[in-house]
């Protein structure tokens, strides 16, 4: 009967209710409540979740519960539940949270954020939630849920505020001490409010103080990191994730955070840049990040993409998304957003043997850039890459070149950044200008066996292309699965990594890529040994305008308009 139940229609569930007698729909409270009602009676616990290609676990895979406020019904129903729209609800035990106390460090014995949230693909809920009325009226349509067809899609899409012990509006913690629980109340109402308030409401959820001290905090500590980070995972249980583009797709990267388990002091994060751009909430995306950064910096590293520069932003919707849901004090916010792009890492190395960044490969330049003279604005010779000679550059060098810049140069002698963020692998062999893009460079499976012998690496991973990408590239694989590798060589791979699946959000074409997104995880004791892990996008997404003409716009792997992006010295 319960598994029959959870197929149900929401208005039969309800008819079959007050047929029995145990509770009249008259009798229960409007919208998500009245579902938790009715589960908390039947003892049903569905998964709410993105479809994953891994086979979903039972309840006797779940690890042990911990805390009061967390419960799993006796009778919750075995196998896989109805794959509908992720929802985040509230995610952390009843009473007040240390700023990381046992939740992080002891993620194998204590059911952490991750598993709280919704145990990924295992059913795991909080006990029900009173009703939070916000400090703002509600919206109504076009931003209100539709008509809700089952009870899995009513719980997902209800438009009530989804956490117990959210503020709304948002503050900043007192004396910068930043939470567990503050993420996952960050976390909930972004996905929320991105589906039951307008753009423009944004700054009743986060208001500029707190915008301004989330991304104050976190450029501290990205200003205090190298270009290049040495990751040393410490223990023999650690592992580490590496993550491709999400460009904006915030309930994507919400169920890849569950799919993977939250960062924790023995799970370590490398996302890859290309946090915002095409999708709608690029916003939202890069300050979860951001976040985390902040709560944990030792475990979170972000390296910056492409897209992370005025450029890109200008033209892809980022800037415009900004200045939509913040108003008159969009400028304020976007150049806030700017300053950080700039303290974005470039690359890292984990355990000594994986190379990771957004675009890849770098050349050797002759000489270190030099600050320009104060005095003199002379204009410096630029150099030409198709005459100059090619060759691979070192660590030292990357650790050299200038990363604070709101566009990479593509031309000077500050080239590495570029070099790193826009380059793309080949069949070919050599070391070659990436003509196609206007900006880095093309290398061939010879370059990456020179790379990963000289530097003694097992693994080089990097993203920056999508299936938009790649079906243009008949050299190389698509991006169906999320993941591709590229070169296979005597001294290791080239893998390249997508995280945003069904990607781009808006298409202006007939039909959609459906590609699926992946992410990494590498384990000890060598770390080189990837497995990949596919899944698909979270549906239905929020309806939504775009916030730049899909339709007309430059594909990003076409030519730049050089002559419109930032100078070096910017």
């Amino acid at each position: 009967m319960p598994n029959q139940l959870l197929n149900m229609p929401y208005l039969e569930l309800m008819n079959l209710f007050e047929s029995i007698g145990g509770m009249g729909r008259g009798t229960l409270d409007p919208g998500l409540h009245d579902v938790r009602a009715i589960q908390e009676q039947l003892h049903l616990a569905p998964t709410l979740r993105g479809k994953s290609s891994d086979p979903p676990p039972t309840t006797a895979d779940l690890p042990p519960l911990v805390g009061p406020s967390l419960s799993v019904p006796p009778s919750a129903p075995e196998g896989p539940s109805p794959s509908v729209s992720l929802f985040v609800p509230p995610c952390t035990p009843a009473g007040p949270s240390p700023s990381v106390g046992p939740f992080i460090g002891e993620d194998e014995d204590f059911l952490g954020a991750d598993e709280a949230l919704s145990h990924s693909r295992g059913g795991v809920y909080l006990t029900p939630l009173p009703v939070v009325t916000p400090s703002f009226p509600l919206p109504q349509a076009p931003f209100a849920s539709p008509p809700l067809p089952s009870v899995g899609q009513a719980i997902a899409r209800t438009p009530l505020p989804p956490s117990l012990s959210a503020q709304i509006p948002l503050s900043w913690p007192s004396h910068d001490n930043l939470s567990l629980e503050w993420i996952c109340d960050l976390m909930s109402i972004f996905e929320w409010s991105s589906r039951n308030l307008s753009p423009s409401d944004f700054p009743s959820i986060l208001p500029i103080p707190a915008f301004d001290a989330l991304v104050l905090s976190a450029s501290k500590i990205l200003h205090k990191e190298p270009n290049c980070v040495f990751i040393d995972p410490c223990t023999l249980t650690s592992t580490v994730v590496v993550v491709g583009d999400v460009h904006g797709q915030l309930h994507d990267l919400t169920f890849l955070l569950q799919d993977a388990g939250f960062p924790s002091e023995k799970r370590f994060f490398v996302f890859n840049g290309d946090y915002v751009d095409r999708g709608a909430w690029g916003l939202e995306t890069f300050l979860v990040l951001l976040a985390w950064k902040v709560l944990m910096p030792h475990r979170v590293y972000l390296l910056r993409g492409n897209h992370e520069s005025k450029y890109c932003t200008s033209i892809y919707g980022f800037e415009k998304e900004v200045m939509t849901k913040y108003g008159d004090n969009g400028k304020h916010v976007y150049q806030k957003c700017l300053g950080c792009f700039k303290e974005l890492l470039l690359a890292s190395i984990i355990a000594g043997c994986v190379y990771t960044a957004h675009g890849g490969l770098f050349r050797s330049v002759s000489v270190a850039p030099s600050k320009r003279s104060k005095r003199k604005k002379k204009r410096r010779k630029n150099s030409n890459p198709e005459v100059d000679s090619l060759s691979l550059g070192s660590f030292e060098e990357l650790s050299k070149a200038r990363r604070s810049v709101f566009d990479p140069p593509y031309e000077g002698l500050n080239l590495i950044p570029g070099d790193v963020l826009w380059s793309d692998p080949s069949i070919s062999p050599g070391l070659s200008p990436n003509k196609e893009r206007g900006i880095g460079l093309l290398w061939g499976p010879d370059c990456t066996e020179e790379f990963l012998k000289k530097f003694h690496l097992k693994l080089i991973i990097r993203s920056h292309e999508g299936p938009d990408a790649r079906e243009k590239r008949l050299d190389l694989s698509g991006m169906n699965e999320g993941y591709t590798i590229d070169h296979v060589v005597d001294s290791g791979k080239l893998i390249t990594v997508f995280s945003a699946p069904d990607y781009p959000q808006f298409q202006a074409t007939e039909e959609r890529y459906e590609n699926k997104g992946a992410y990494i995880v590498l384990e000890a004791p060598d770390f080189d040994v990837p497995t990949f892990h596919s899944f698909e996008a979270v549906t239905p997404r929020p309806k939504v305008n775009p916030y730049y003409d899909y339709e007309d716009v430059i594909d990003s792997d076409e030519e730049l308009d050089l002559a419109s992006m930032v100078p070096a010295s910017s």
